[in-house]
């Protein structure tokens, strides 16, 4: 809880202990009825008076007709009728279901600006010979920095001195690292995995591709939709309509009375108006409500699901497109040996024997995964020479054989011809002893529940899932293919996201939601722009994670529909609430006004319709 949660808990406590000494108090001793008046109005002031306040300031603003205007009106109305017990329980449920509905949005909930933390702290400017931390903003165009591995490139440039290999997924999708030599470009946010490098800056910070991404971010969270409180909605037409009812119940009887020339009973017709604002309290509905989304929230973070707020459970019930990122959203983000192609003399072992002594002495992503493939201890005095070819592998001689490892180029550079056609992915061709040995292809594979969580969105009434991903769009194909995604983008940069985002939502239907789920830096604009983001939380980036509205924990796509699934009951039970409280409402309401309903009534059409509605309310704890 935050210093003002605290706060209120303090006053309803504080209040709530203030209550029970009366009532013993009361119970063994008379008290005068202004002593009995005083000693109410002190919980009474505690815990409402910030609800009187803005109820005064709405009136002040000529905003009368608010929640917080039928709660000052009802419970003094309470206390004007001699229920001192009733006026102060009936603000002390309100302010604690107003703290579960608080609690439940600002958990985790943070604001936007927490994004900046993704900005780099510092560069390392070469200023005179020597190499100095310096704030980013402050390094300008045409300026030489350093950066180590381990490090993100803190300005966009060109390298002028050194080779390495970029960690580029957060930023641009891609799911292999990227080899990067001396003229290369490099882009702000790029994490250096190998070699220290010397970039030469290009761009001033502020125009740097960090920067642009997080403007894209705060721009785009100004557009956020949000589904408005039910309460305040419904208080602007009931608060005015009980009010005027009230009154005309309280002036207009008397009046025709006394113009038949009977009894006109004034006091008798101030009361029963009382009674009736009494009645009208809606503390059912400002309590279960919340509370309803609450326990959807709780069962949801139970399963690894932590949603931001009730707006966006709400919302999640109508989404109708769901778009998904890939890399490490609906593929797991890291590289496996998915396919070996021996030929000639050797098998898949052999290959993969001489593929990982060759690479050894890499640190090299691609290189790691073809040492975990083969799985078994490496023997390094069987290997010498090792060196490595800028650009194009690696060669060493191993067991006395000539081994060869690389790219396509590496190949064509010592006259080596390729055979066959292989699956889509990194391949890493092999040559032994000047001969062609066959290739091993790595990739990033595909979520065991991807294709479950496909199927179950569609079997939910998605419309249309579609996935956007800076892969290239041979392998964004296939992907899309093997889950079942209706509609592919591919190729994209973290604009063009936002870009084709904007395209869904302008034809979507009025009342169709869109969701996004991704994970890394670049997803962050679009998880700000949808009407519900989604992240991935264990291995997603902190900026997707603070930018989304709901966070999957154990990076499962198929929690999707399991969130949906909790949301459409979370919302069924509010409906049962809503029909319940109006329903016995509006008939203690029609009692009250012709003289039948009196205060223990009221009561029961306030305290009791809530305690029902809350019990109902629990229920949202155990959605399966």
């Amino acid at each position: 809880m935050n210093k003002k949660q605290k706060k209120v808990l303090y006053r309803i406590l504080l209040s709530l202990g203030f209550m029970i000494g009366i009532i013993i108090v009361t119970s063994y001793v008379s008290l005068n009825l202004y002593v009995e008046v005083i000693l109410y109005l002190i919980p009474y002031v505690i815990i409402g008076y910030d609800i009187l306040k803005k109820a005064i300031k709405g009136i002040l603003k000529r905003q009368v007709f608010d929640e917080n205007f039928l709660m000052a009106v009802a419970t003094v109305g309470a206390m004007c009728l001699g229920e001192f017990r009733e006026g102060v329980a009936v603000m002390l449920f309100y302010q604690i279901g107003e703290l579960f509905q608080s609690v439940a949005v600002g958990k985790s909930r943070r604001n936007i600006a927490a994004l900046m933390d993704i900005r780099p702290d510092y560069a390392n400017m070469v200023i005179d010979g020597e190499i100095q931390k310096v704030d980013p903003d402050d390094v300008e165009i045409g300026s030489e920095i350093i950066v180590n591995p381990g490090e993100k490139v803190p300005i966009d440039g060109i390298i002028v001195e050194g080779n390495t290999t970029f960690n580029t997924s957060a930023l641009t999708g891609e799911s292999v690292p990227r080899d990067a030599h001396c003229g290369d470009e490099v882009i702000s946010g790029f994490i250096n995995m190998t070699g220290e490098i010397k970039v030469k800056t290009t761009k001033e910070f502020g125009e740097s591709t960090v920067s642009k991404i997080l403007d894209l971010v705060e721009n785009s969270s100004m557009k956020k939709s949000r589904s408005e409180n039910f309460i305040t909605k419904f208080a602007r037409y009931y608060t005015p309509a009980v009010c005027y009812s009230a009154l005309a119940l309280a002036i207009i009887p008397p009046i025709v009375l006394m113009l038949m020339g009977q009894d006109a009973s004034w006091g008798d017709w101030i009361i029963r108006a009382l009674t009736f604002l009494v009645i009208s309290c809606p503390c059912a509905l400002v309590i279960s409500i919340p509370l309803s989304f609450f326990g959807g929230i709780g069962c949801a973070s139970t399963k690894g699901i932590l949603v931001k707020g009730s707006n966006y459970l709400e919302a999640l019930a109508s989404a109708k497109y769901i778009v998904f990122d890939k890399t490490g959203t609906l593929t797991k983000g890291v590289f496996e040996v998915t396919h070996i192609d021996p030929v000639g003399n050797y098998d898949s072992q052999q290959l993969l024997y001489y593929a990982a002594h060759v690479e050894m002495a890499s640190s090299h992503p691609i290189s790691l995964s073809l040492q975990k493939a083969y799985g078994q201890t490496l023997n390094r005095d069987v290997v010498h020479n090792i060196e490595e070819i800028a650009g194009h592998g690696i060669r060493g001689t191993v067991q006395g054989h000539e081994v060869y490892a690389g790219n396509e180029k590496l190949m064509h550079k010592i006259g080596i011809e390729i055979n066959g056609h292989h699956p889509e992915g990194t391949v890493v061709y092999m040559a032994i002893d000047h001969q062609y040995a066959g290739c091993i292809v790595i990739s990033d594979v595909v979520k065991a529940t991807s294709q479950v969580a496909i199927k179950s969105l569609k079997d939910q009434g998605i419309k249309e899932t579609i996935m956007l991903t800076g892969d290239s769009n041979q392998v964004a194909q296939k992907v899309a293919k093997e889950i079942g995604i209706d509609r592919v983008y591919s190729e994209l940069l973290p604009a063009d996201k936002v870009e084709k985002v904007e395209d869904i939502l302008q034809n979507k239907g009025e009342k169709e939601k869109v969701a996004f789920v991704g994970d890394g830096i670049n997803d962050a604009p679009v998880l700000s722009r949808v009407d519900i983001g989604i992240a991935m939380g264990a291995l997603g980036s902190d900026a997707a994670i603070e930018a989304a509205d709901i966070v999957l924990m154990d990076d499962d796509p198929a929690k999707i529909s399991l969130a949906m699934k909790i949301s459409l009951k979370t919302l069924r039970i509010v409906k049962e609430n809503i029909v319940f409280a109006l329903a016995v409402k509006f008939i203690c309401l029609f009692l009250g006004a012709i003289g039948i309903a009196n205060m223990w009534l009221a009561i029961f059409a306030d305290v009791g319709v809530m305690v029902i509605a809350v019990i109902n309310a629990t229920r949202a704890l155990k959605i399966r």
